[in-house]
């Protein structure tokens, strides 16, 4: 895409080119105008500034590029799965294919690899979106297996990947949405009818806590509202829950510099509290900052186990593509 970007800009082709991602910016933009809550703030040479310049244009503050985290100190097993298998919805064949793999309180572990592997439809697998054909998945002791979405949410949250299809009800107001799966608990309800002032009051605390920008604050209609916003009000209603395992895929899609620094901060914070991370992310940076292991999927296997302290974006790109299994297997012939 950079390179079509560039053949174009090169026969005379103008280009407008909207982004979050500032390594793609620096990398093909000759100007970069940037807006901040609908204002513009101002327009710089991208030869003459640097990532650290834009991001302070973009939130109005320095932001950190790199994840501080302390060393994880991994306990007992919380998420276990062995020999899981998930059919493929597009095809006939296995999309995940018995994959077995831990997630221990106390530490971040990254599914990576590239779009369309299997990581879609094993975490569809673990939540309970879609039915494993074989395999057991182990949840704080319990079988899960056939659990129900309901259940398995006692000691799960999820970040989904599509959030207008599984983490939003898009003409619900604000409010509704933050207690989509609390609804029915005492805190928000009496005899069985819901009490409208617990459920604004909990959602102005999550808005305010999580900067949730919106026009009409808990009443807005969530189909108004931008993209990374959503995906604010998602995150904040998802580790507000207090989960034993939080599944976050893609959480940071769709946002700013400024809410990326602060998503990693609030994920490496529930894992400092003890909880189990399973993160799945397309974004190398991301991968290799944030996790504590990185467990590698290729057609639908896990095909490799990292540390990030010891790989190179280079090696886990390789394993990636499926070049590390394929030398593996000329080896082995």
């Amino acid at each position: 895409l950079m390179e079509i970007m560039r053949s174009l800009a090169a026969e005379g082709k103008s280009i407008l080119f909207i982004s979050h991602k500032l390594n793609e910016i620096m990398a093909v933009a000759d100007r970069c105008t940037v807006l901040r809550k609908g204002r513009c703030i101002g327009t710089v040479d991208v030869k003459n500034t640097t990532k650290e310049e834009l991001s302070r244009m973009m939130v109005g503050r320095d932001v950190d590029f790199v994840v501080h985290k302390d060393e994880a100190k991994p306990k007992e097993i919380v998420l276990s799965a062995e020999g899981v298998c998930v059919e493929s919805k597009l095809h006939k064949h296995l999309a995940v294919k018995n994959v077995s793999f831990n997630v221990r309180a106390g530490e971040i572990v990254c599914i990576a690899g590239i779009d369309g592997n299997g990581q879609t439809e094993l975490v569809y697998g673990l939540t309970g979106l879609d039915k494993p054909s074989s395999g057991t998945i182990t949840l704080c002791g319990k079988d899960i297996s056939h659990a129900s979405i309901r259940h398995r949410g006692e000691h799960m949250s999820h970040i989904p990947e599509d959030r207008h299809k599984h983490g939003l009800v898009l003409d619900y107001s604000l409010e509704n949405n933050m207690v989509l799966q609390r609804y029915w608990q005492p805190e928000f309800q009496k005899g069985g009818f819901i009490q409208s002032d617990k459920v604004r009051e909990y959602s102005d605390k999550l808005i305010a806590q999580y900067d949730v920008r919106s026009g009409q604050g808990s009443s807005t209609i969530v189909r108004s509202m931008s993209g990374g916003n959503q995906q604010k009000a998602i995150i904040a209603r998802e580790i507000d829950k207090d989960p034993k395992l939080l599944v976050a895929v893609q959480p940071t899609r769709g946002l700013d510099v400024g809410a990326i620094e602060y998503i990693h901060r609030q994920i490496v914070a529930q894992r400092d509290k003890g909880k189990a991370v399973l993160l799945v992310s397309l974004e190398l940076d991301e991968v290799m900052n944030l996790s504590d292991r990185i467990l590698v999927m290729y057609e639908g296997e896990i095909v490799g186990e990292l540390d990030p302290k010891k790989t190179t974006v280079e090696e886990l790109g390789l394993y990636m593509a499926g070049a590390k299994r394929m030398a593996k297997e000329e080896a082995a012939v």
